[in-house]
């Protein structure tokens, strides 16, 4: 299959107009978004607004109702563009872990390497136990999932997209499932991929990180992007209304 290509300088990601329904409901009402390669973009709102939605559509997770989605200048809602391939570039860590329970925390990282890269057995295990040692994990390889905390699981499924070499990470709520004295941990593994240049978009609720770490905050409400600009910037002094009274509760 051929893909359109649209050039779009150094954006990682571009949504174009995106509306997304689910029945009568209009989660999405014509997004305009994008992340720039490098960028760490932070979404932001209340429960509901969409922020989900959007990025699960970036990977088409969800399909889009309409409006147009770029990936490195890629048209993944193109029926022509090979989605497999375009996936293949983008690590997606999710608020629940998603490891396999009956695998050791190594197999966790090996067997879609093998699977989807061709990887041999040699390589894959290699390339784990690195990104097993990025995120603190290098002495849990032959644990199961039910043996580590909840921060560790996160940690190994944070190894595990890292295992398939993507050019951009996304992040859903990685912290919200997790016992708060566990969080920094996460974080501090987001963090570092920060400063090595991963480019991520990251919905979230943990301001502290989205003021010290992204390049860009955006805040979503009612299925549209309310407000957007530096996080320092969004969250010391916010423009909007709306945004306003999400903050002043949250901080």
């Amino acid at each position: 299959m051929t893909a359109t290509v649209t050039t779009s300088g150094s954006r990682a990601i571009e949504v174009r107009d995106l509306h997304k329904t689910f029945g009568k409901n209009e989660v999405l009402k014509g997004i305009d978004f994008h992340v720039d390669s490098g960028q760490v973009v932070c979404v932001i709102g209340p429960s509901g607004s969409g922020k989900s939605t959007l990025l699960r559509c970036v990977n088409r997770l969800e399909e889009p109702t309409s409006g147009r989605i770029l990936v490195e200048g890629i048209d993944i809602t193109d029926p022509e563009t090979d989605l497999d391939a375009v996936r293949s570039r983008i690590g997606m860590v999710f608020q629940q872990f998603n490891l396999f329970p009956h695998m050791s925390v190594l197999k966790n990282l090996t067997i879609a390497q093998k699977r989807v890269k061709k990887r041999s057995t040699a390589e894959a295990v290699e390339i784990a136990r690195r990104n097993l040692a990025k995120v603190g994990l290098a002495e849990r390889e032959d644990a199961y999932p039910a043996h580590l905390s909840g921060g560790q699981q996160q940690r190994v499924a944070i190894a595990r997209a890292l295992s398939m070499d993507p050019d951009m990470m996304l992040f859903d709520e990685p912290t919200s499932a997790l016992d708060p004295e566990l969080v920094g941990d996460v974080l501090a593994v987001m963090k570092d991929l920060a400063s090595e240049g991963m480019t991520m978009m990251v919905v979230t609720h943990e301001m502290g990180f989205a003021r010290e770490v992204g390049d860009k905050l955006v805040f979503m409400d009612g299925g549209v992007i309310v407000e957007e600009g530096d996080p320092r910037e969004v969250l010391a002094s916010p423009q909007h209304e709306r945004t306003q009274a999400f903050l002043s509760k949250v901080l």
